[in-house]
């Protein structure tokens, strides 16, 4: 969580100056707004961007945090005091950052912080959802239980996205050697082609063979333009992705983008359920994870339809009428949810509507892996038939050419 400026307009017109911590700009805008303020201007301030760094080189991965959570809660859950605890922690992880973090956390606790508070300083690290959990466990004395929730929730998490990357990894890999095959074949085979033809006597070549002697050319003299454009796209698109209308384009697309649109929706839905189930379950007030779970959904979209829920439930409604009218959540989990409200078990609703979507998440990724691989192996075969064609039409020409002349040669020879 970042420490954020901010300057509003309150009812009477009168501007406020003031500092506040939030996830993000956006979900801070919102909550000012719900507050009758008008927002003029929010930036980071310098402390809550050093603060960000999260105490040196490399990250943190969650595994490390995984089995951090778990260690954790076993030696709470067992008497062992929180600096000692912290302590036995700090000397046994293998991950040099989140070792000097746990040093600093431990020296913050001893001065009298509480856990959560001195894990804040580290938002890079510790999100908000892992601040939420942790500050709901020391109030409500089940510091272990937390962190047993905190640690499945990771797990859930890491799972989720192995599974992502697994069957991402093998089109990815055929893509690399795709590309990787035609360069090799435009910047080699190509020109010694192109030299062939010219000893040929070929003038004029086929519009195909001239379109690929174009491209051989482009790569072999001019192929740090292409450099130069894809790393200006790059920049360009990462600038467009921090700005406000920016991040909400980029996410919308990512929603409505054939194939991959509806599986990072399911992702999200998925990350919603457990994130919010897990906070309810510890705990933590129900605004208060609305908040926090706007934060960590990773779609600004879905972050809003979100945020307008918390808005509504402040106002005395209930959190499916909003969600529903959003039309980021599909009728089954508003139902769901609905009648988790009215059982008064939400949180275990919660929690089935996230195995469902890690399901569907699940068959979604491998029936688009098998639905991939054979259209990559076609695109790599038409790429690479494009080639051959394109550089043996002039060969063909050349052959008709001495074939024709041949025979007109022979004819000739017969009047005379």
């Amino acid at each position: 969580m970042a420490t954020f400026e901010y300057t509003v307009r309150d009812a009477a017109g009168q501007t406020r100056q003031g500092t506040s911590e939030a996830e993000n700009v956006e979900i801070l805008r919102r909550r000012l707004q719900e507050q009758g303020f008008t927002v003029a201007d929010i930036k980071q301030t310098k402390a809550g961007r050093k603060k960000s760094a999260g105490g040196g080189w490399g990250r943190v991965k969650l595994k490390d945090l995984s089995i951090f959570c778990r260690q954790f809660s076993t030696m709470i859950d067992a008497g062992v005091s929180l600096v000692r605890a912290l302590d036995v922690l700090g000397e046994q992880t293998q991950n040099p950052k989140l070792k000097r973090m746990i040093v600093d956390i431990q020296t913050e606790v001893e001065s009298g912080q509480t856990l959560s508070k001195a894990m804040s300083k580290y938002p890079k690290t510790f999100t908000s959802l892992f601040i939420g959990l942790i500050r709901a466990g020391e109030v409500g004395g089940v510091l272990e239980e937390a962190l047993q929730r905190l640690s499945h929730f990771l797990e859930k998490d890491m799972e989720l996205k192995r599974k992502v990357k697994a069957a991402l990894t093998y089109p990815a890999i055929v893509v690399v050697v795709a590309v990787g095959i035609v360069v090799g074949l435009c910047t080699f085979i190509v020109p010694k082609f192109v030299d062939l033809f010219k000893d040929l006597g070929v003038k004029e070549l086929p519009a195909m063979t001239q379109v690929l002697v174009d491209f051989s050319d482009f790569l072999k003299n001019r192929w740090w333009m292409g450099i130069i454009i894809i790393l200006v796209t790059y920049v360009a698109v990462k600038y467009f992705g921090t700005t406000r209308v920016g991040r909400r384009v980029i996410d919308r697309i990512k929603l409505k983008v054939p194939v991959f649109g509806p599986l990072h929706h399911k992702i999200a839905l998925a990350r919603f359920s457990r994130t919010l189930g897990t906070l309810l379950v510890s705990g933590v007030p129900i605004l208060q994870a609305l908040e926090t779970v706007a934060g960590t959904v990773g779609n600004s979209i879905i972050s809003e339809a979100v945020m307008e829920a918390r808005a509504r439930i402040r106002e005395g409604d209930k959190i499916n009428d909003p969600l529903e009218k959003s039309r980021m959540f599909p009728p089954m989990v508003v139902h769901m949810i609905s009648i988790g409200e009215e059982s008064g078990a939400l949180d275990q609703m919660l929690t089935k509507i996230a195995e469902f979507y890690e399901g569907e998440v699940d068959a979604t990724l491998q029936s688009l892996t098998s639905a991939i691989e054979p259209v990559l192996i076609v695109f790599l075969g038409v790429c690479v038939g494009f080639i051959v064609i394109a550089m043996f039409m002039p060969l063909i020409q050349v052959i008709q050419n001495l074939t024709s002349g041949g025979g007109d040669d022979t004819k000739g020879a017969g009047k005379e």
